[in-house]
């Protein structure tokens, strides 16, 4: 597993690693959804969605922050949950493409109720090991 959650007061955080910025974002993306749905396993690849998130001035941090805010507004607006995730990066934005399936109640247990993002603890940066990210959701 490339991603772990760490305790936060009433908040839950997210640490992630991976070799590069774009599988950072995959991985993050693998971490909300499965702290999401308890039985992230079962979740289906049988929809594809497209996203485009612009990035300001190459910040890595807000790129991952709104790409995660982009993937929580599907999830509560169109009632989707992801479990596959392919992003590419280009000068001055992410394009990506997240496979999944309309929520079935019968079959997915939600968990977490995650309310928002925040930019509280966020940080990402790259070492000598690859990319390191944390973000703090909000329950």
């Amino acid at each position: 597993m490339a991603y772990e959650f760490f305790e936060h007061t009433a908040d839950l955080g997210l640490r992630i690693r991976a070799d590069t910025l774009e599988t950072l974002l995959e991985e993050a993306a693998r971490a909300l959804f499965s702290a999401i749905v308890v039985n992230f396993d079962q979740v289906r690849e049988v929809e594809t969605a497209r996203f485009e998130v612009e990035i300001e001035a190459g910040r890595t941090d807000d790129l991952l922050h709104d790409w995660l805010a982009e993937l929580l507004y599907t999830f509560h607006a169109d009632h989707r949950v992801f479990a596959a995730f392919e992003v590419h990066l280009h000068a001055d934005r992410i394009e990506a493409t997240a496979r999944g399936e309309p929520i079935d109640p019968a079959r997915h247990e939600i968990d977490a109720e995650i309310k928002a993002i925040t930019y509280h603890g966020l940080k990402v940066e790259q070492n000598k090991e690859g990319w390191l990210a944390e973000v703090i959701v909000d329950l």
